[in-house]
């Protein structure tokens, strides 16, 4: 082997923690270009808001395994600190079996939804911070638990957000995300419709070999989840609108609802772009940083 070929065999399973930051945002980058460069796509000022409330959910809900793993984590007499609240789901179940609760959410949308919630089951040990992060500064308070749950896929600041979120945590983080970024689900349709094979986001993988080139030592556990799947093939072109950057009754919705009819797959349940199942990861590591 000659030097120049065990230099990139190095730099591809051996990547320092300049190089891991770099490949993410050049991904994270090329991902982003790629959508802005639709000319006929929506444009929300707050990208959640017309979707925020499919994220409210019952706190007290029993049916959701990804909810029941999480709660085993939770200790009593521990805060937690979510980097991305959204509207709650995972925010206020964990407020009611632990000591406080920290929200971390920069939509505005989805912090009304996450607020009306909490009033609605009379949860008030829920702290709520309108922040985008990473931030040069935040008001938010260092917590026992730091977690985050399917968020980071898109941060192209992916190091100094990291850093934050440790700095903001005592004992443990905690990120709860797929094997592939959930993008990747309606993946096959982007070729049919904007004329090039799609740029998919970082994942679990991605987020590893970060963890490990940033001198962390994460901990892996989870489980595989079914794949998506909609009652119909016309749901499922409704609902691939916005992971597609789609408008409706526009050229490139008739060509999104040929390439749904085209590549949908029944499943038993329903329709779906794929026939692999998901796994979710719970991974966890010791933070490294001061507040």
């Amino acid at each position: 082997m000659t030097s120049i070929a065990l230099d990139i065999a190095e730099q591809t399973l051996r990547p320092d923690a300049a190089r891991a930051l770099a490949a993410w945002r050049a991904i994270v980058e090329a991902e982003r270009d790629q959508v802005e460069r639709l000319p006929n796509r929506p444009r929300p000022e707050d990208f959640y808001a017309p979707i925020a409330e499919a994220f409210r959910a019952d706190p007290h809900r029993t049916d959701e395994p990804t909810l029941t793993r999480l709660l085993d984590l939770v200790r009593p007499d521990e805060t937690w600190l979510d980097l991305g609240a959204g509207g709650g789901r995972y925010t206020l179940p964990i407020a009611l079996k632990a000591r406080h609760a920290y929200a971390i959410e920069p939509s505005a949308g989805m912090r009304q939804v996450l607020t009306d919630s909490a009033r609605e089951h009379g949860i008030e040990n829920v702290d709520i911070y309108g922040e985008r992060w990473p931030s040069p500064v935040s008001d938010a308070p260092v917590a026992d638990v730091g977690y985050l749950s399917q968020v980071g896929y898109d941060i192209a600041d992916i190091g100094p957000f990291l850093d934050q979120l440790e700095a903001h945590t005592r004992r443990v983080c905690i990120d709860v995300l797929f094997d592939r970024a959930p993008i990747s689900d309606f993946a096959p349709l982007w070729e049919p419709v904007h004329g090039e094979p799609r740029v998919l986001l970082p994942g679990l993988a991605e987020l590893i070999a970060l963890l490990y080139a940033r001198g962390r030592l994460p901990r892996i556990d989870g489980f595989m989840m079914p794949r998506r799947r909609f009652e119909s093939v016309e749901a499922l072109h409704e609902a691939s609108r916005r992971p597609l950057w789609v408008l409706p009754n526009t050229p490139e919705d008739e060509r999104l609802g040929r390439a749904v009819r085209d590549l949908a797959v029944k499943h038993e349940g329903g329709f779906a772009l794929s026939t692999r199942d998901r796994f979710v990861a719970f991974v966890s590591w010791e933070p490294r940083g001061e507040a």
